[in-house]
Parts: structure tokens; C-alpha cells; sequence
């Protein structure tokens, strides 16, 4: 077989952009090229996969079916990638080390992250993933994000995002005798995938808040397998294992890639937040504050939220 020629990566940013914004204009201002360049990476990209990326109007472009699978995809590739660069980068005073859970880091900064790259391309980002409170007395940390009840003395603390929690499946997923999952009362026939990490948190809703919330009573709800993390319940979901509770900013990306759907609109409030969190004077104040005023507008953006406070 006649090995395939290497990808243009840069054509592939320069879609990756343009899909974002669906506007060349946008991608090339961003990019700091011209549109006309832009639309050169595009077709170049075009032509090496043999198919449109874009239905293109006047003055106006919309992605293919080609183009919006590419496109998803794309946005959690070029994530990962400035995360493992930065997993392994050294540390030095150019970097901005950014202490989060794993889940957090996984399912929604790094499909995010490479756009504040693109933004900031001085400011070297550091992710370290850690369940643990940071102490920025004793670590070489300049930020953290935390999931919780956001009280935590002597730093600065702002709230990130709500994090609202609602029955989250694979596609296709079905009630135990066949049919598809339509209501809230259709949870009293499916497998409960369990977050182990949510017992033991007031105003944590887990699936025996949820039932009550539902009236569903005499629902069994400590059936079903039990993971440690929101994160390994969020993937049993996703490969058929039942429903699980998602977190509205950790199942964003896989509703938007239809690897996970929503069988029904209803959700639950949640005690816990996501929060960031920061010494007062830390040593690299311009990075910081650069690096929270960006993670605050993607927040404000959320599709699966709106509402960042």
C-alpha cells in the first residue's frame, strides 16, 4: 500500500479556526495571516482529503457534514497536544503551572487549551492534575481549579462555572426491555453507572437525590457499577455500561461530539462549583491574570451552561 503523504498541519490549523469562528476573516485575525490565506489552507486541506470542508455563500461559510466531524475532532487533538507539550516541558520562570483534576483537565481545558496558546504563544502552560488542595506556600503552582464549595481562606477565589447535573447516555442507550429512554420514569428500567467521589458531599446530587427529585420512589438507586471518578463514570456511560450523572462542564465536549446525549432536558442543581483559585501576589501576576481572564470567557461561552459567574 502506498503510505499516505504527512498532513498539512498547518492548513489543518487554519481550518480548525475557520470552523470555530465559521469565518475566514475571524480565523485569520487570529491567526495573524490574511483571509486569502486562510482560504488557501482550507482548500489545500480540501484537496488532500478530497472532499469540501465548507459549503462556502456570499460573504458567509458553513461546514460540510465532512467539515463538522473533522472539525470536532480537531478541537480535542490540538488540546491534547499543547497538554502533552506541557506535561513534559521543563519547569522555568516562562511557565504558568495550572493545578486542576484530572477529569477537568481531560474533558474540558484541554480541548480549550490551545486557543489560549494562539492568544498568549510567551505563556507556557503547565498542567498538573491532582484531586488535592493546592498549597501554593509549599508547590510551584500559579493557579488552581477546583471543584467544591468554593471556601477557601487566604487566596483569591472566583467562581469558574455551576456545574448542574443531568442523566447523561450513550447514543442508543435503551431501557432494559428495548424501548428508548423519553422520561424521567423511564430511569426506573435502565443500569446507574455510580461517581464514587460524590458520596459524602452535601448538595452533590447522586442518583438517590436524583430519584427523589424525580418521585421515582422505590427505584433502587445503589444498583449498577461504581466508579471512583466522575470522569471513569462519564466514560462507563459512554461505552454502553447505563446512565450516568453528568456534570455539565465535564460531558460538554462529548455532547457536542455525540458521544454522550441528553434522553431528557430536566437536571439538578448543584452545591459544587467549578472555581479558580490563586495566591494574592503570586510571582507571575501578568501570566496569571492573562491565563484567568481567558478561562473565564471560554467559561462564559459554555454552550452547556451560559452562565459562569
Amino acid at each position: 500500500m502506498k503510505p499516505r503523504r504527512a498532513p498539512p498541519l498547518n492548513a489543518l490549523r487554519a481550518f480548525e479556526a475557520a470552523a470555530r469562528s465559521l469565518s475566514f476573516q475571524k480565523a485569520a485575525t487570529q491567526l495573524f495571516v490574511t483571509p486569502a490565506a486562510v482560504s488557501h489552507q482550507v482548500k489545500r486541506l480540501e484537496a488532500y482529503l478530497g472532499t469540501e470542508l465548507f459549503e462556502r455563500g456570499h460573504r458567509t461559510v458553513t461546514l460540510t457534514r465532512e467539515g463538522a466531524t473533522l472539525a470536532a475532532s480537531l478541537s480535542e487533538v490540538f488540546g491534547m497536544l499543547h497538554l502533552a507539550l506541557d506535561l513534559t516541558a521543563s519547569t522555568c520562570p516562562g511557565h504558568l503551572r495550572v493545578s486542576t483534576m484530572e477529569s477537568f483537565a481531560a474533558k474540558w481545558l484541554a480541548p480549550r487549551l490551545h486557543r489560549f496558546h494562539e492568544t498568549h504563544p510567551d505563556i507556557h502552560v503547565r498542567v498538573l492534575t491532582t484531586d488535592q488542595l493546592a498549597d501554593f506556600g509549599q508547590e510551584q503552582v500559579d493557579v488552581a481549579i477546583r471543584y467544591g464549595l468554593g471556601r477557601y481562606p487566604g487566596v483569591q477565589v472566583e467562581k469558574l462555572m455551576d456545574a448542574p447535573v443531568f442523566p447523561v447516555c450513550a447514543p442508543g442507550t435503551s431501557r432494559r426491555d428495548g424501548k428508548p429512554i423519553a422520561s424521567p420514569a423511564d430511569l426506573a428500567h435502565v443500569a446507574f453507572v455510580h461517581d464514587q467521589s460524590a458520596e459524602g458531599r452535601p448538595g452533590v446530587p447522586d442518583w438517590a437525590a436524583w430519584l427523589h427529585a424525580a418521585a421515582l420512589h422505590g427505584v433502587p438507586a445503589d444498583a449498577g457499577p461504581v466508579f471512583p471518578s466522575i470522569y471513569l463514570a462519564q466514560e462507563a456511560a459512554i461505552h454502553g455500561h447505563g446512565v450516568a450523572l453528568g456534570l455539565a462542564p465535564l460531558v460538554e465536549e462529548d455532547l457536542q461530539r455525540g458521544r454522550l446525549v441528553r434522553p431528557f432536558e430536566a437536571n439538578l442543581p448543584n452545591a459544587y462549583a467549578f472555581w479558580t483559585i490563586r495566591p494574592f501576589g503570586g510571582h507571575r501576576q501578568a501570566a496569571t491574570d492573562a491565563f484567568c481572564s481567558w478561562i473565564h470567557a471560554e467559561a462564559s461561552t459554555s454552550p452547556a451552561l451560559g452562565n459562569a459567574a
